[in-house]
C-alpha cells in the first residue's frame, strides 16, 4: 500500500555550539587578552509544503529527524559556524498534531507555506564577550543551548474540492474514472477502494479535484467495514457528491446510512452541502428511478440527479451542478491560493 495518511516522527532540533576560551598570543605583544569566539546557532526544524506528494509515505522509513548543532566557537575572536536548517518537505494538506492528538499546531494548506516548527539552540559565549576592567582574564564560556525535541503527529487531509461518498459498491470508483483521469480499481465486489483517490475533472472550461474515499457501511463510526479514519479527507471539500446504487434494496435506507455516519464522525460533514447521484441508471427503467429518486427526497434529499457511471448518462447535469458550488477559479485552475471572486485577484503588472 503506498498511501500513507499518518505518521509519527521525532524532531530535535540543532544545539548551539559552546563558546571558546582562547588568549591572543602573538610574538612582541605582551598582552594580548582573550579573543575567545562565541559559538554557531543550532539548526531549526522547518516544514514546507510542496506540490507533488499526496502521501506520507516517505514517513514509513525515517521517523527521525535531527537538525546538525552549531560550531564551536575559536581563537581570534572567530564565531562558530550556524548550522544549515533541517527543511522537511509535506504534501498541501498536512497538519501536525500534538503526540496526543489533542493540538494542532501547524496546518499546511498552500503550496510554498513554510512553518520554523523548532529553533535551533543559540551559540553559546566565548570568553572574549566576558571582557571587562575588572576581570581581564576570563576563562569563563557558555556551552551552546540545547536544542529542542519532540514526538508530533503527521495527518494528511487531502485537499480536494468534491468529495465522492457511498455505500460500497455505489459505483464510486467507476463514477470517478468516468469523469477524470482518475485510474481507480474497479470490481464486482465490496470495498474495492481501500485508500482515497484523486482525479482531475475538467467541465465546461472549468477544473476542479474530485477525492474518492473507501465506501461507508452502518457503524462505520465504531469501526465496521474499513472506518471512517478517510472521512478526512474529505473534510475541507466545498461539496459532497453522494453516489446511491438504484439497485440495491432499499437507496433511500442507503442515503440515511450514510449520512447517519457523517453526523456520527462530526467534523461539519453532516452541514456540507450534497448532491444525491442515483446511480447505475442502466440497470433499471426509467420509472423505477423515478420511484426511487421520489423516495431519496422523502428521505431529505434537496434534488436528485439520475446518472449512469458507465454509459456517462446525466452524468453532465450532475457536473452542472458542482460548479455552482465552487469558486471563480479552483486552486487546481491558478496552481495557488482559491480565489472567490475575480475582484479579489491583484491586477496584473508586466513586472
Amino acid at each position: 500500500m503506498h498511501f500513507l495518511d499518518q505518521a509519527k516522527i521525532y524532531l530535535k532540533s540543532g544545539a548551539g555550539g559552546p563558546g571558546a576560551v582562547s588568549f591572543r598570543r602573538e610574538k612582541y605583544i605582551e598582552y594580548g587578552g582573550p579573543d575567545g569566539g562565541n559559538g554557531g546557532k543550532g539548526g531549526d526544524i522547518v516544514f514546507e509544503a510542496v506540490q507533488g506528494l499526496n502521501t506520507l509515505i516517505d514517513f514509513r522509513y525515517a521517523q527521525h529527524f535531527k537538525a546538525k548543532r552549531g560550531g564551536h566557537g575559536q581563537g581570534k575572536d572567530r564565531t562558530g559556524a550556524g548550522a544549515s536548517d533541517l527543511v522537511i518537505e509535506v504534501p498541501v494538506g498536512t497538519q501536525i498534531l500534538s503526540e496526543d492528538k489533542e493540538e494542532v499546531l501547524a496546518d499546511f494548506t498552500e503550496v510554498g507555506q513554510r512553518v520554523v516548527f523548532l529553533e535551533g539552540g543559540m551559540g553559546g559565549r566565548g570568553n572574549a564577550s566576558y571582557k571587562s576592567s575588572t576581570n581581564r582574564a576570563p576563562r569563563q564560556h557558555q556551552p551552546g543551548e540545547p536544542g529542542e525535541e519532540m514526538w508530533v503527529w503527521l495527518r494528511l487531509k487531502l485537499l480536494a474540492d468534491v468529495g465522492l461518498l457511498g455505500l460500497p459498491n455505489a459505483g464510486k470508483s467507476t463514477f470517478i474514472n468516468q469523469v477524470s483521469n482518475a485510474k481507480a480499481k474497479v470490481g464486482h465486489y465490496a470495498f474495492t477502494t481501500l485508500v482515497p483517490k484523486l482525479g482531475v475533472v475538467t467541465h465546461k472550461g472549468r477544473e476542479f479535484v474530485l477525492a474518492d474515499i473507501p465506501g461507508l457501511i452502518q457503524g462505520a463510526a465504531e469501526g465496521a467495514g474499513i472506518g471512517d479514519r478517510f472521512l478526512g479527507h474529505i473534510e475541507r471539500c466545498r461539496v459532497l457528491i453522494h453516489l446511491i446504487d438504484i439497485s440495491g434494496d432499499d437507496p433511500a435506507e442507503a442515503y440515511k446510512t450514510v449520512n447517519a455516519e457523517l453526523e456520527a464522525y462530526g467534523g461539519g460533514l453532516a452541514d456540507k452541502p450534497q448532491i444525491v447521484a442515483l446511480n447505475k441508471l442502466d440497470l433499471a427503467d426509467e420509472e423505477l428511478g423515478n420511484a426511487f429518486a421520489e423516495e431519496l427526497l422523502a428521505a431529505g434529499a434537496e434534488k436528485v440527479f439520475p446518472i449512469s457511471g458507465a454509459t456517462g448518462a446525466g452524468i453532465s447535469d450532475l457536473l452542472d451542478g458542482v460548479l455552482a458550488y465552487l469558486p471563480d477559479r479552483t486552486s487546481t485552475e491558478t496552481h495557488a491560493e482559491e480565489v472567490e471572486d475575480e475582484s479579489d485577484s491583484p491586477d496584473w503588472s508586466p513586472i
